[in-house]
C-alpha cells in the first residue's frame, strides 16, 4: 500500500510539473499573445486543433455595462481600426487648416505651427513665445488661434494638458446642463475625483469623462497594440459589483481522442493536450482570483475614488509566491471597467511605505503647486523638503522631478514664466 502511495503521488507530481511548465509561459503572456504562447504546444502536437477567439467581434463579447461606460475609450477602438487603412493624424489635421476656423494667412501659420509641435499623445509642446517673436504678434493673439482647435477632429487634440483637452471634449459632448459645472469643477480637479462621489450629478460627469480620448491621439497612434483586457469589472443592475473573465476570447482547444491507434505516442499526447488545457485553466483561475482581490482592496476606485495602496507583496502572500512571480504573472494584463481600461500593474501603486503610496504623494504634490506663489514658484528641491516632513519618508529630487513630468506639470521657471502671461 505504501508503495501504491509511493507511485501515486510521483504520477501526481510529474502531471504538476507538466502542467507548471506549460502554465508560465501561458500565464505571462497578454490574451492577445495567447496563442503565440500556446504555438510551441500546439505545432508539436498532432492531436489538437485550436479556434482562435479572434475570429468573432470584440465589442459582442464585453457586457454592455461597460460599452456604456468607456471600454469604447481604451484600445478597443484600435483594435477595430487594425484592418482599417487610416490617414495620419498630421494628415487629418492638415486637412482643416482653412476657413472657416483658420481663414487668413496668419491663423493657417499658427495652426501649421501647433499640429508641427504635437508630442506623440497629440498634447502641443511648441515654444510659443519664440514663435511670437519671429512672427511680431502677441501671444494672446497666438492662444486665441490655438483655442479653436478645441473645434477640429479629433476632438481634444492640440490642448497643453490632459485638463485642457478633456475641457475641450467636454465642449462638444453631449452633457446636460446641470452636470456641466460640476464635471469642469472635476476636469480642474482630476486628482481628487473621488472627493465628488457624493454631489448630484457625479454619475453623469463619470460617464462623459469615460467617453473622452485619453490621450486625444490615441486613435491615431502608430502601431498600435492590440490589447484586449483579461478581465472586465462592471456594476450589474441591482449595484453589485461583477467580476468576469474575457474567457469568450481564449482559444478553444480540441482533442482528437478518436485517433484510432492505440500507441504510447499517442497516449503522451493526449496527456499533454489535456495538461494544456489545465493550464489555460489555472490561467484564468490565477486572474479570476487576482480581479477578486483587486475589488476588494480597491472597491473606492470603481466607485469613483483613487487607486489606495497596495504593493505586490499583500498578494503575493495570499498566493503563496514570491512577488516577483506576481510581478510577472500581472504584466501585459488588462481590466476593463466602466472608468476605461487599465493594466493590472496600475492597481498596484509603488507604496514609499506601507501607508503611502506614489499616489498620495503625487497628489499632494499636485496641491502644493496650485497653492503657490505664482511670482516665486516651487522649486523641485522645496517640493521635496515639503513632502519628506508632510508623509515623513525619504526621497530624492529626482523623484520629484520624475512625478513632476507624469503629471504635465512644468519646471519652476516655467511656471513662472506662464504665470506672467496671465
Amino acid at each position: 500500500m505504501a508503495g501504491l502511495r509511493q507511485t501515486q503521488s510521483v504520477e501526481n507530481k510529474h502531471k504538476l510539473s507538466n502542467t507548471l511548465r506549460n502554465w508560465l509561459p501561458i500565464l505571462h503572456s497578454s490574451l492577445s499573445d495567447l496563442g503565440e504562447a500556446m504555438a510551441p504546444f500546439v505545432e508539436s502536437n498532432p492531436l489538437i486543433e485550436v479556434s482562435s477567439g479572434y475570429e468573432e467581434d470584440f465589442e459582442k463579447k464585453i457586457p454592455r455595462k461597460i460599452i456604456s461606460g468607456s471600454v469604447s475609450n481604451s484600445r478597443t477602438e484600435q483594435i477595430e481600426a487594425l484592418t482599417i487603412q487610416k490617414s495620419s493624424l498630421y494628415d487629418i489635421l492638415d486637412e482643416q487648416i482653412g476657413k472657416p476656423l483658420f481663414p487668413t494667412p496668419l491663423s493657417q501659420n499658427i495652426a501649421t505651427f501647433v499640429i508641427s509641435n504635437l508630442d506623440e499623445n497629440g498634447y502641443y509642446e511648441g515654444d510659443s513665445e519664440k514663435f511670437c517673436h519671429e512672427n511680431g504678434i502677441k501671444i494672446e493673439e497666438f492662444e486665441k488661434v490655438r483655442l479653436r482647435f478645441a473645434h477640429v477632429e479629433p476632438v481634444g487634440i492640440c490642448a497643453k494638458d490632459l485638463a485642457e483637452s478633456f475641457m475641450f471634449q467636454l465642449d462638444n459632448s453631449d452633457i446636460s446642463d446641470k452636470a456641466y459645472p460640476l464635471a469642469v469643477q472635476v476636469i480642474e480637479d482630476l486628482q481628487a475625483i473621488y472627493s465628488y462621489s457624493n454631489e448630484e450629478h457625479f454619475s453623469e460627469v463619470m460617464h462623459i469623462l469615460g467617453t473622452f480620448k485619453n490621450p486625444p491621439s490615441i486613435e491615431y497612434q502608430e502601431e498600435s497594440a492590440q490589447i484586449v483586457p483579461d478581465l472586465m469589472i462592471f456594476f450589474n443592475e441591482d449595484e453589485s459589483i461583477e467580476v468576469k473573465l474575457n474567457d469568450a476570447y481564449y482559444p478553444t482547444i480540441h482533442i482528437d481522442t478518436n485517433y484510432g491507434v492505440e500507441h504510447e505516442f499517442v497516449s503522451q499526447k493526449i496527456k499533454e493536450a489535456k495538461s494544456l488545457i489545465d493550464a489555460l485553466d489555472m490561467r484564468k483561475a490565477t486572474l479570476y482570483k487576482v480581479g477578486l482581490m483587486i475589488v476588494e482592496y480597491q472597491y473606492a476606485f470603481f466607485t469613483g475614488g483613487a487607486i489606495m495602496p497596495l504593493t505586490l507583496k499583500t498578494l503575493a502572500d495570499e498566493f503563496g509566491h514570491n512577488p516577483s512571480t506576481i510581478s510577472r504573472a500581472i504584466a501585459n494584463k488588462y481590466i476593463a471597467c466602466d472608468r476605461g481600461t487599465l493594466a493590472m500593474k496600475e492597481f498596484f501603486t509603488t507604496a514609499i511605505d506601507e501607508d503611502v503610496s506614489n499616489a498620495a504623494i503625487k497628489e499632494y504634490l499636485i496641491g502644493l503647486i496650485k497653492q503657490e506663489s505664482r511670482e516665486k514658484p516651487l522649486s523641485d528641491m522645496k517640493l521635496l523638503d515639503l513632502i519628506e516632513k508632510k508623509f515623513n519618508v525619504k526621497m530624492v529630487r529626482r523623484t520629484i522631478a520624475k512625478y513632476r513630468m507624469q503629471l504635465n506639470i512644468a519646471g519652476s521657471s516655467e511656471r513662472k514664466k506662464l504665470n506672467q502671461l496671465h
